[in-house]
């Protein structure tokens, strides 16, 4: 596919539930317990965590309103967190997202912060659904060590924000956590939409206008198979193009020159010059594979080299029957070295991961 295709093709609906672990090829040893290397040559430097599976919101793309979470027992603590952080810092890696679920549901959420930025020198962002982030709370979070923060909005409506979370927060609300973010220096901020067509797609111009409004980056993420309900619909299936277009009905955007090739978004800037940016992160149109350089683990300890991978590893285990940091850091130098080429999304083959977004972790 290029950037240019607006037809999906069929995806597989059938998902695939058989949480066997998978076996994982052992890395060469002049890599295994050194770095994060990939066997297709990329070097993993971003590490997303996360710390939880709970949400306050139960988003349509997501979460289906029946979904259950992980027993609190299943998941990891504060000291394991910043023990992978540690020893993940100590192969390269220099970028620690916190992710969920929605992450500031956690009950130790500074002391997590904390602890991370203790053990490794890594900057510490944290995306989230802004509905918890106040003056106060970005404050306490920035002094433990957060120096970064990305917020998810999808409508400027506030019935329509409502139909989409399955939530009573106000669009006002999240509103201010971006005004907040800005205002504690937890920037640059980043804001995350998901367009749904039908449901908000004709919102583009106006939620790239945020961009506008706060000197930010809005980013458009097309909307994915990875809802817990399993009825991803590819009619209702906006392209990065399309919302490209659309936006440059109201404003005319020209590409940034300065994109970082393992960056999930390509990014424009508003041709009249006033600050802001507009990115498209486009997994189904566009895939960003080639230079993907993240790595995942779930709340429950299970390492993932994608969001759309079948295949997980169990590192709560080693962590439980006290594993040494040398073992960790070969458990993990092998899972980096097992991530596949791409998601596979456009194969006729594929099939649904068996977890959802907010399980796995944005």
């Amino acid at each position: 596919m290029t950037t240019a295709d607006t037809t999906l093709p069929i995806l597989r609906s059938s998902v695939a539930t058989d949480r066997t672990l998978a076996p994982m090829v052992r890395a060469p040893d002049g890599v295994r317990g050194v770095r994060l290397v990939d066997a297709h040559g990329r070097t993993i430097r971003d590490l997303r965590l996360s710390i939880t599976d709970r949400c306050n919101f139960r988003c349509v793309y997501c979460m289906d309103p029946s979904a259950r979470f992980a027993p609190s027992e299943a998941l990891l603590s504060v000291a394991d967190f910043a023990r992978v952080a540690r020893i993940a810092c100590a192969l390269g890696v220099r970028k620690i997202r916190l992710t969920g679920g929605e992450p500031t549901l956690h009950p130790r959420l500074t002391e997590l912060i904390a602890a991370i930025a203790r053990e490794c020198p890594a900057e510490i962002a944290l995306i989230t659904n802004g509905s918890l982030a106040t003056r106060s709370t970005l404050r306490r979070w920035r002094d433990a060590g957060l120096r970064r923060l990305t917020i998810s909005i999808d409508s400027l409506r506030d019935d329509r924000f409502a139909a989409i979370t399955r939530s009573q927060c106000k669009v006002a609300t999240v509103l201010d956590a971006i005004e907040a973010a800005i205002a504690e220096g937890l920037t640059p901020v980043k804001v995350n939409a998901v367009l749904v067509r039908g449901v908000n797609d004709d919102e583009a111009p106006d939620l790239a206008g945020l961009a506008r409004r706060y000197g930010i980056e809005v980013r458009f993420i097309e909307y994915m198979p990875l809802d817990s309900g399993h009825e991803w619909d590819a009619s209702r299936w906006v392209s990065a193009t399309q919302t490209r277009r659309m936006i440059e009905t109201k404003y005319a955007l020209r590409a940034c020159d300065d994109d970082d090739a393992s960056s999930t978004a390509r990014l424009y800037e508003f041709a009249d010059g006033v600050p802001g940016r507009v990115g498209f992160i486009a997994p189904l149109s566009a895939p960003f594979c080639g230079a993907c350089s993240r790595l995942r683990l779930t709340a429950d300890g299970m390492i993932r080299p994608c969001l759309f991978s079948q295949d997980e590893w169990d590192l709560r285990s080693l962590l439980r029957d006290g594993a040494s940091d040398d073992a960790i850091a070969e458990f993990l130098t092998d899972a980096a070295w097992n991530k596949q080429a791409g998601h596979g999304v456009d194969s006729p083959d594929f099939h649904q991961p068996s977890r959802s977004m907010s399980a796995i972790g944005g």
